[in-house]
């Protein structure tokens, strides 16, 4: 077994754990995985044990990725996240070659995906990114624009929009964990009962999965527990 193969093993044990002490069932929750900063042959031995989500940051490295993993398994259903900081010159390829996107937090930015979004590949889902801590470092629309954001994208064609995105502020202590997810999840469920069609929370990563799980994640993000310690040099 590849340790790519045997840390997926452990992360699903993890969200299966999590699953049933929440009395939600596996099906419940996406794993993604955060392929960034690792070689297309990290994805391919990741897809050989059945992982198909792939969560990217950074794009010229990820369209070489993903044009690397294409050719080398050009039939196989893989599905691109895009979960990087959004720069407005860059949204074209990035509408036409992934299947979601979690990092929306402006209207322009929506419009641009919108527009630039091929139709035959349907329409793009999108998360919007709320900034549920309140960092000055941390991207993502305040609680407070939510609501007429999230009615603004909702409208614009070729587009879904699914649900949020959030990092909240890192902590240890699992209580505070809960507490930010149960911010965004408040923020989602508003959302819903003012009539909007969401399904989707991506939240929660390697250090925080079961409390994120808990607060009703259904996408989490896991990169160092599958792919190992990352190297930024």
């Amino acid at each position: 077994m590849s340790i790519i193969a045997g840390n997926l093993q452990a992360v699903e044990a993890t969200i299966t754990d999590a699953v049933k002490a929440s009395e939600r069932t596996r099906n419940d929750v996406q794993l993604l995985a955060v392929s960034k900063t690792f070689p297309a042959q990290a994805v391919l031995d990741a897809m050989a044990d059945g992982q198909l989500a792939f969560g990217e940051n950074y794009l010229q490295e990820a369209l070489d990725k993903i044009a690397s993993v294409a050719q080398a398994q050009p039939d196989a259903a893989v599905e691109w996240h895009f979960i990087g900081p959004i720069q407005s010159n860059k949204t074209r390829p990035i509408a036409a070659s992934f299947a979601w996107v979690h990092t929306v937090e402006r209207l322009k930015i929506a419009q641009r995906l919108s527009e630039q979004r091929p139709p035959e590949l349907g329409p793009l889902n999108i998360c919007l990114q709320v900034n549920i801590s309140g960092e000055a470092s941390k991207s993502g629309a305040s609680p407070e624009e939510l609501p007429a954001l999230a009615r603004e994208v909702a409208q614009l064609p070729n587009l879904r929009l699914r649900g949020l995105m959030a990092i909240p502020e890192p902590t240890t202590d699992v209580a505070e964990q809960r507490a930010a997810f149960a911010r965004v999840r408040a923020l989602f469920d508003a959302l819903r009962a003012d009539g909007l069609a969401l399904d989707t929370l991506s939240m929660g990563m390697s250090g925080d999965l079961a409390p994120a799980i808990a607060e009703g994640a259904t996408i989490v993000r896991v990169g160092s527990a599958i792919f190992g310690k990352r190297d930024y040099t």
